[in-house]
């Protein structure tokens, strides 16, 4: 709610983010607590994306260009799915070691506004479905 807002808020004074869109994230915004399990916050890499991943020479994974921050798990899986995503082993493994709450996957879209959002402001167009 509080990181959303100012975003959509920028986009929208910049003219990059109509007034119904405006309207519809307001919505949204009210009703997210609801709509997600509890869980204790986590440790995050908080932009954990295609980019910053790779395999080491040794076979070894290695994540870098942190954004740390505590918060919900399903924001790391979120961005996991942008631009390009991660390998489908990943998220078995992933499920088999700290499994996700049910219904993780359709959450996952509104994990995604927070970065869009951010890009709609640096870059422009993005496409964003509500």
């Amino acid at each position: 709610m509080n990181r959303l807002m100012p975003l959509a808020k920028m986009a929208y004074d910049n003219h990059r983010l109509d007034s119904a869109l405006m309207q519809k994230m307001e919505s949204l915004v009210r009703r997210l607590p609801g709509l997600f399990p509890e869980e204790p916050p986590a440790l995050l890499h908080g932009d954990l994306w295609s980019g910053n991943f790779l395999v080491s020479h040794s076979g070894r994974a290695c994540i870098f260009d942190p954004a740390v921050y505590y918060g919900h798990r399903e924001m790391d899986m979120a961005m996991t799915r942008l631009f390009g995503g991660f390998d489908t082993r990943f998220y078995y493994t992933y499920q088999a070691i700290h499994p996700l709450e049910q219904g993780w996957q359709e959450r996952l879209p509104l994990c995604q506004l927070y970065p869009l959002l951010v890009h709609l402001n640096l870059f422009g167009a993005v496409t964003i479905r509500m």
